[in-house]
């Protein structure tokens, strides 16, 4: 099993139908300081497996400061199906994992790693810089 798309958005849901809507791509933000709270991350992964995957598997996301310290561990399971016999048996499972105010302590590059049945598939990253104006100031 592979994740062929990951990413952070602003917000992203999955239809009904499977279609994965996605809004606010991004992978930095300015903030006005440390610590700095982010109200809302939405990484968005999607699965790609064979018909011989098909079953439950375990996922998990771990969410590094740019020391590598883990700040957040998500741990869960995906089941997967098999797709339609035109795919080969193959399928796609769309995912949006939802996480609200995050705190990061200092700037730098922060990573959501993510691993499935324990083996690392992919590193998302995200770029923190303090936005907070620095040296004297203009007025005099």
């Amino acid at each position: 099993m592979e994740i062929d798309l990951a990413l952070l958005a602003d917000a992203a849901t999955v239809d009904a139908a499977g279609k994965l809507n996605i809004l606010g791509v991004f992978d930095r933000i300015s903030v006005g300081g440390f610590p700095a709270q982010h109200p809302h991350v939405s990484l968005v992964l999607r699965f790609g497996a064979s018909m011989n995957e098909a079953g439950d598997h375990s996922v998990e996301i771990v969410l590094r400061d740019p020391d590598g310290a883990e700040i957040v561990r998500l741990n869960g399971e995906i089941k997967v199906g098999l797709g339609p016999p035109a795919t080969g048996g193959r399928v796609r499972v769309p995912q949006v994992v939802n996480m609200e105010r995050l705190v990061f302590q200092k700037a730098g590059r922060y990573s959501f790693d993510v691993s499935v049945d324990g083996e690392h598939q992919v590193g998302v990253p995200l770029f923190l810089h303090d936005a907070t104006p620095q040296g004297p100031s203009a007025e005099a």
